[in-house]
């Protein structure tokens, strides 16, 4: 959360109490120290969260053995009470102070019921432990209800811990988008060569790449050529020729060649830069969904506090014999059967349930709250290269106009000396297994065109089709039909030619993968609304947007394109899932009500996105949305059957059928049909796992 405020009216120490007194603290530290400040905070809450929910379940255990099996046994109250003890005031303490924060403000939460039930039945407990004479004598059972005190809080914790694993891990992809900078950088001044850091580059600096580096800063390119993969902004594949006057950008990486450019903007202006500020902005952005439990304790606990102060006056006014100890134990009857024992299960068996189920079937979910909202996706974005197409291309088709061995020979010779990043696709095909390399004389690369050999006297080119048309007399008037409709389709096309006429074409497309047809048909079968956006040529893009069946579809766009299309639709009131696999993507996914993130695609994605399909199979989104809407509606089967128990036990705890039948509910009652609710609950979740998604 992040707070606009003037220093002249409110000073640090002011604020930070305010902020305090309602359960925020306050961090305010320099733009570079924020992220280590943050990381370090989120890892120790992680780190007492984690201790604290393995203590209390270490000293729950034997408590609730004694409660539930062994009521009788010699000094089992003392034990429990020292037991429990810990357990409520020590590792349960946050929920005490929280609902004390509440409270201060006449607002109540889960914290609050969790506090004043078992708070109350601890209490009550204690004094049946240690004075059990009052109610004996009164002709009253002196019950005792550690076990439901120590377990609420034991589960209740182990629901907090699973979001807090969630949340634990939000700043690694932040620190991996950081480690794209580059920490130094060589400069050319006076004709030498000088390495400086990066914090030290100045606009207007000429900086030199060498091949594998990554470039530091942005700018435009003076001298040299190179091939830079910008997948980082663009998503695609294929590395881009970068020559004079053509820019350039931070994080990306050079490839073979070596080039001088200028630097144009530095520190926050790079684009890198503003994609690492944008996702960290992006990740604060989503205020948790409310619970549903906290909506239900805001009403609840008021009630109950009602139905206790009613059900005390109206014992102590009409009780008779005994009035007060009746009105006291009825009251606090009333007050101990709130115990939301069944509730502290409720969320958090389902939840653990669904994630083991959605890890069978090839789904990583890391965050409850996207299980819990990913139901309710009515609109989907999905990035299209590495996503819904293999990320990788692939010569897609082949065409010879002569069909001779030792052209086949020299041309994929030529191919295996060639540094263009296509080349090694068209290496990887089972033909040119078949042909090892020739020694070729006079070869040549020519910057933005292609490459030149020569084989027994005669010249042979391999390039793109404006330069090899403008090099050729004999150049086609139309391409073979597979190679036309291929580049219609979004293709690239490479020629193979010698001085006189083209002698080989050949179509290189990124494909689509296994099953993506299937997972977008199923998607719309659900009434999802599904969007493409992708940094790819139109041409390509309306070729998968046709053959999927996408309707909606956006090509060139850049990270920040993506991101506001989800912020757009989520102002129209859509739930917005997005899926993507790389950098350019990880602004929107971490914008996105629920993000799915490729198992094959980038750690930075796959840290953003709360949830990775490992396979990378689109069909597996279909069946996480479904696992959503199974384990949300098992989370309210599990609350009925939570609360089912509270309101037919309040009401005869408080009495209501003493006038009719003379019957008051007997404390080894109420306790065992506690321990009742709980085993519907554990059990209902129990069935998610054997349900078909």
């Amino acid at each position: 959360t992040s707070v606009v405020f003037d220093p002249s009216v409110a000073v640090e120490a002011e604020l930070r109490k305010a902020l305090q007194s309602i359960g925020y603290d306050l961090v305010i530290e320099s733009d570079e120290d924020l992220q280590t400040t943050k990381d370090r905070i989120q890892k120790e809450r992680y780190k007492d969260i984690t201790r604290r929910t393995i203590f209390s379940a270490v000293l729950s255990l034997p408590v609730f053995i004694i409660g539930m099996f062994f009521m009788g046994m010699p000094y089992g109250d003392w034990i429990s009470m020292v037991f429990t003890a810990p357990v409520l005031f020590w590792f349960g303490r946050s929920f005490f102070v929280n609902a004390w924060k509440q409270a201060r403000f006449g607002k109540a939460n889960m914290d609050t019921l969790v506090a004043l039930s078992t708070g109350i039945a601890f209490f009550f407990s204690v004094f049946n432990t240690v004075y059990p004479r009052y109610w004996i004598e009164r002709g009253l059972d002196a019950h005792v209800y550690y076990e439901a005190a120590a377990i609420i809080i034991t589960f209740i914790s182990l629901g907090k811990w699973l979001e807090e694993r969630a949340k634990a891990n939000t700043g690694s992809a932040l620190r991996k988008l950081m480690g794209l900078q580059a920490k130094t950088l060589r400069i050319r001044e006076q004709g030498k060569e000088v390495t400086i850091s990066i914090d030290e580059v100045q606009k207007g600096h000429e900086v030199v790449v060498k091949p594998g580096e990554k470039i530091p800063v942005d700018g435009q390119v003076l001298e040299g050529h190179s091939y830079v993969d910008e997948s980082m902004i663009s998503g695609e594949p294929v590395p881009v020729s970068k020559e004079a006057r053509d820019s350039v950008f931070a994080g990306t990486i050079n490839q073979k060649g070596s080039f001088i450019f200028r630097a144009d903007k530095v520190g926050s202006e790079t684009v890198l830069a503003q994609i690492i500020k944008r996702v960290e902005q992006a990740q604060g952005s989503k205020a948790p969904v409310q619970k549903l439990v906290d909506k239900i304790a805001g009403i609840f606990v008021p009630v109950v506090l009602i139905i206790a102060v009613l059900t005390f006056l109206i014992w102590n006014f009409a009780g008779g014999e005994n009035a007060f100890s009746q009105a006291l134990l009825t009251s606090i009857t009333v007050l101990v059967i709130a115990c939301p024992c069944a509730l502290g299960l409720a969320t958090p068996t389902a939840i653990m349930v669904g994630i083991g189920k959605g890890a069978e079937h090839q789904i990583l979910i890391k965050d409850a709250e996207s299980l819990e909202r990913a139901h309710e996706v009515d609109t989907l974005i999905l990035d299209k290269t590495g996503t819904i197409t293999k990320g990788t291309p692939t010569v897609t088709a082949m065409h010879w106009f002569q069909e001779e061995e030792e052209l086949k020979r020299i041309y994929y010779s030529m191919e295996a000396k060639s540094e263009h990043p296509l080349a090694d696709a068209i290496m990887q095909t089972e033909e040119a297994s078949h042909y090892p390399p020739l020694s070729l004389q006079g070869f040549e690369s020519i910057t933005g065109r292609g490459i030149k050999g020569s084989f027994d006297g005669l010249e042979y080119l391999v390039g793109s089709q404006k330069w090899i048309s403008n090099e050729v007399p004999d150049f086609p008037e139309h391409l073979p039909e597979a190679l036309s409709r291929a580049e219609e389709q979004g293709a690239t096309l490479i020629f193979f030619a010698n001085e006189k006429e083209v002698l080989a074409i050949a179509a290189l497309a990124d494909t689509l993968k296994e099953g993506a047809i299937e997972a977008i048909a199923a998607l719309k079968k659900e009434g999802i609304e599904v969007h493409m956006l992708t940094g790819d040529r139109a041409s390509a893009a309306r070729h998968v947007a046709e053959v999927t069946g996408i309707e909606h579809w956006q090509a060139e766009t850049m990270p920040q394109d993506k991101a506001d299309m989800v912020k757009s639709l989520r102002e129209q009131g859509r739930v917005v899932a997005m899926v993507g696999d790389g950098i350019n993507d990880s602004e929107a996914l971490a914008l996105a009500d629920v993000s799915i993130a490729m198992g094959k695609g980038t750690d930075i994605a796959m840290d953003v996105a709360k949830m990775t399909l490992i396979s990378s199979d689109l069909r597996s989104i279909p069946k996480a949305f479904r696992l959503s809407g199974d384990t949300v509606a098992t989370i309210r089967q599990n609350l009925f059957w939570a609360f089912i128990y509270n309101i037919v036990g309040i009401p005869i705890a408080a009495g209501i059928l003493y006038p009719f039948t003379g019957f008051l509910l007997n404390p080894m009652i109420a306790a065992g049909a506690m321990a009742l609710s709980s085993v519907s609950v554990v059990s209902n979740s129990l069935r998610l796992k054997w349900k078909k998604i």
